[in-house]
């Protein structure tokens, strides 16, 4: 049982109005809000500690590095890494280890950020990209992963959770049939890092990559962990200061994990203020988190599907809080602006995952997602919004 006043309490946004009306914030699939001790940390740094990190041996250069390596072992201990030095924020794997008539495998679910790369390796590359189909209800058929598996298959990179569609996917047995041919596996944990708990060890994945803002940390900051075998014998993915062991005109050679993935001045203040962040999940308890966004789903499922015309998108039996619908003959868009004029704030189109829209022949929907600081009489809100937009948009 979670304390909703108190949770709420920390965010100082959900204190403002939206043209007259309470906000109410059902679009944190996209971006979560962020609590005050995020935002009191991006504060201090930069009124108290403002200084480049690794570098210098000045107070406020060890203050700032001492924030920003615990920073990172915070990620560690979240995501439930062996070591710090798996945690890194760049990466590059693809160009020394794609070559001609080698297979990609992703889903047919996946956020553009993890189609649009693959797709332009597979050009530069020559290789193949192949794609996971899915079922009516938006699960993936994994008969047919099974046959898209080979000894050519050396990338399957998937989602853990749909954005679009809240479907949770089964990373264990991708990872596991991925392995068995050899192949190297990514996880996107965009969207299950809140509610799900992550053990990167135990999941024996190659990669797992989420977001900060996604975790009510600030934006512009992503992690992700590689398997330090894997992230040695990787090349480095730019070049400049911090990233160097030692640099001569004839040779360089680089600097040691994480760093040498890490060239110049980082983005410093909002890695800082990611722990603080980090520490605010388990104050609430994600088994806490994942039973309030559940309830949440489950009653405004059932409310939503009261609504004349309206039919939802994505109906996997297992997913997190995050509800798409369409309704007959009324475009998403305009049901979000008449919700934004209620305060009410959900997003529309498709998602960054076009590709999705296009199976179910849609030009994209209305999602709202929970998080946990959202009510049930939030949600009445929306069921009473949805009610009034199609009513005058019918």
């Amino acid at each position: 049982m979670i304390d909703l006043k108190n949770i709420r309490a920390h965010f100082p946004i959900l204190n403002r109005q939206v043209k007259g009306h309470p906000l109410v914030y059902f679009d944190n699939a996209a971006t979560t809000q962020k609590p005050q001790q995020v935002i009191d940390a991006l504060v201090h740094y930069y009124t108290n500690t403002n200084a480049n990190v690794h570098r210098g041996i000045h107070s406020l250069a060890e203050e700032a590095t001492a924030d920003f390596e615990a920073a990172r072992d915070t990620v560690r201990a979240f995501i439930t890494a062996a070591q710090s030095e798996e945690i890194i924020f760049t990466y590059t794997w693809g160009r020394q280890n794609i070559k001609e008539g080698d297979e990609i495998i992703i889903s047919g679910m996946e956020h553009h950020s993890n189609i649009v790369p693959w797709q332009i390796l597979c050009e530069e590359k020559n290789a193949l990209l192949k794609v996971i189909p899915l079922t009516d209800s938006g699960e993936l058929v994994m008969e047919e992963f099974e046959k898209l598996l080979s000894p050519k298959t050396k990338l399957v990179s998937v989602v853990h959770v749909s954005n679009a569609m809240g479907t949770i996917n089964p990373v264990d047995e991708i990872i596991s049939k991925a392995h068995s041919v050899g192949a190297k596996v990514l996880i996107d944990g965009a969207q299950s890092s809140m509610q799900l708990d992550i053990d990167v060890q135990k999941m024996n994945s190659d990669f797992f990559a989420c977001s900060s803002h996604k975790l009510f940390g600030p934006t512009g900051v992503g992690v992700l962990y590689g398997k330090k075998e894997i992230l040695e014998a990787m090349p480095p993915f730019q070049g400049g200061g911090e990233m160097i062991k030692d640099c001569t005109f004839p040779k360089t050679t680089y600097a040691d994990l994480p760093y040498k993935f890490e060239a110049g001045t980082p983005n410093i203040a909002d890695v800082v203020a990611f722990k603080p962040a980090l520490d605010f999940i388990p104050s609430i308890g994600k088994e806490n988190i994942r039973k309030h966004e559940d309830d949440l789903l489950s009653y405004a499922t059932e409310k939503l599907l009261q609504i004349e015309g309206l039919k939802i998108i994505g109906a996997a039996k297992n997913k997190i809080s995050v509800i798409s619908f369409v309704i007959d003959r009324v475009h998403p868009q305009d049901v979000g602006i008449l919700l934004d004029n209620k305060g009410i704030a959900i997003r529309t189109g498709h998602h960054c995952a076009q590709p999705l829209m296009d199976q179910f022949k849609i030009p994209g929907t209305t999602r709202a997602s929970f998080a946990a600081y959202n009510t049930i009489e939030e949600v009445d809100k929306l069921v009473e919004g949805v009610h009034k937009a199609v009513k005058l948009l019918k």
